[in-house]
């Protein structure tokens, strides 16, 4: 991942800047991605983003028509990334009121000027990856874009790239205000499955390449390793070469510790032309799960039949004694016509009633369901959420090319501030700038997590579109031997021949054939 302030033009992308100056857009988050994040297999997602095409974005106040910006916005972006962003209109964009608040600089949080829309059948492939990385000051010429090679990225579990921008403080006296460019990449490779039973990687393994150098236009360049110990015990895993720093931070309320590679320093690549690390486990492991994250969650859809379903919303609170709330963004196209006097939210058996709701109905055609619900999570504690819908019949010429597939529901969309495990201070705050960033904390004692769950394939009552052409095949037949034999009666002109007595040459062969005992001709 790299992250870079726009302090200068000749860093900051020509096309983005235009964009961002031109639409008057205050802040730009832009996710891709291939694949589902498996909490349960994987821990907490660092930087995790729904499956497809995401895209939130916060206008200027000055901006006076947002929706026909926020369409040209996407038209735009669809032609820089190569994406289907030009899909975006008003049957899957929202504008949510308590969800995705600014992580930039911020005068006002005028809910109208926020828009938010998922692509959930979007596919990330190699057309997407080479735009976003055009946008990196060395392209992938040089530095930490050199392992970015496509052929592996996309050989993976999980994939995905974004692109974040926003202002921020020039200096510590926020006297300037600076546009922050900030690209992202989220890669999972199963080392275990691909390395024969083990789970020993290095960056050869996994890129099929190693780091030469770093890019020239780069002031900071670093290699963090996750070495954070298991159990307590350090001695489980050995990483080479060996690290010239460690670096212990507060990542998501747990104390993690890092193998620092600094690319810049000239000692780095005396002994060696590349750098290629290496990590290793001294004895295998009895289990490769990680630790259950306090916030997850999952959804899924139920029923029987083409006419109604229920959509259910398992939030689970894994914290043994501290409760908090958690927002809930649902947003269901408008073919699934929710049932909203069906809503239950139900926590260890009793009904748990939210302290804020906001629901937008949705109208055919034009927008869809929005559900928006503040809901306490007590310790220890499994939520269910649940709703029923009733599926609606499309036109014949609204159906994908392969109806029989189903319908995405992009998914569902938690924000929390979670109570954190280790306190953080303000000297960790300092000697964490990345860090920080990254994973913001509020007071030190919780952490924000933005949080998706699965998205859902509901199917929708389908006609037989083999039934047209079979109609049109049987009558062709019916009114091509109707209308030819008809034609024939109509145009056909018949003539009467008498029957000839034969000739001479025929007389003397009856008479013959007569002699032989032979029928005449």
């Amino acid at each position: 991942m790299g992250r870079r302030p726009a302090a200068g033009r000749r860093l900051f992308p020509k096309a983005l800047g235009r964009l961002v100056a031109a639409l008057g857009v205050r802040e730009l988050h832009l996710a891709l991605t291939q694949g589902f994040w498996r909490t349960r297999a994987w821990g907490q997602p660092p930087l995790q983003a729904p499956a497809g095409a995401e895209l939130w974005v916060w206008f200027q106040p000055t901006v006076t028509d947002v929706d026909k910006a926020w369409k040209e916005l996407s038209n735009i972006l669809s032609g820089i990334f190569c994406a289907s962003l030009n899909f975006i209109d008003s049957t899957n964009t929202v504008t949510p009121t308590a969800s995705f608040k600014p992580l930039g600089l911020a005068n006002g949080t005028d809910h109208h000027l926020l828009r938010y829309a998922v692509l959930p059948r979007e596919v990330v492939c190699t057309e997407n990856l080479t735009p976003w990385k055009k946008l990196l000051p060395c392209g992938s010429k040089a530095g930490l874009a050199v392992l970015l090679k496509a052929e592996r990225l996309f050989h993976s579990s999980y994939h995905s790239q974004a692109v974040h921008i926003r202002p921020i403080c020039r200096d510590a006296s926020c006297l300037a205000v600076s546009w922050e460019l900030r690209q992202t990449l989220t890669v999972v490779f199963d080392t275990f499955s691909s390395g024969q039973g083990k789970k020993d990687w290095s960056l050869f393994k996994m890129f099929s390449r190693t780091l030469t150098d770093a890019c020239p236009l780069a002031s900071q360049s670093k290699v963090y390793v996750d070495i954070s110990p298991k159990n307590k015990e350090n001695e489980l895993l050995e990483v080479t070469p060996t690290p010239a720093s460690v670096h212990e931070a507060i990542v998501q309320g747990d104390k993690r510790t890092y193998a620092v590679y600094d690319l810049l320093s000239p000692s780095l690549f005396n002994t060696s032309r590349s750098l290629n690390v290496q990590l290793k486990w001294k004895r295998p492991q009895d289990s490769s799960d990680l630790p259950t994250p306090i916030l997850h969650a999952q959804r899924y859809v139920s029923g029987y039949g083409l006419q109604t379903g229920e959509i259910s919303t398992l939030i689970y609170n894994t914290h043994p004694y501290r409760a908090f709330p958690v927002i809930l963004l649902e947003t269901v196209p408008w073919y699934l016509r929710l049932y909203v006097h069906t809503l239950t939210i139900i926590t260890k058996g009793k009904e748990n009633k939210p302290s804020y709701i906001h629901y937008q109905p949705a109208q055919d055609r034009r927008r869809p369901h929005l559900l928006e619900m503040l809901i306490q999570l007590p310790a220890n504690s499994v939520t269910k959420i649940t709703i029923q819908f009733e599926r609606a019949l499309l036109k014949w010429t609204e159906y994908t090319p392969d109806p029989n597939h189903g319908f995405y529901v992009s998914s569902s969309v938690l924000s929390a501030l979670v109570p954190s495990v280790i306190a953080m201070k303000e000297v960790d705050v300092e000697q964490s700038p990345l860090f920080t960033s990254l994973f913001p904390s509020s007071d030190g004692s919780s952490y924000f997590v933005r949080l998706y769950t699965e998205p859902l394939l509901v199917n929708l009552p389908t006609p037989d579109f083999s039934m047209p052409y079979n109609v049109i095949c049987l009558t062709c037949t019916v009114v091509a031997v109707c209308y030819g034999s008809f034609y024939n009666l109509l145009t056909r002109t018949f003539h009467v021949e008498e029957p000839s007595r034969g000739g001479l040459a025929k007389r003397l062969a009856n008479i013959i054939r007569k002699f032989r005992g032979v029928p005449p001709l």
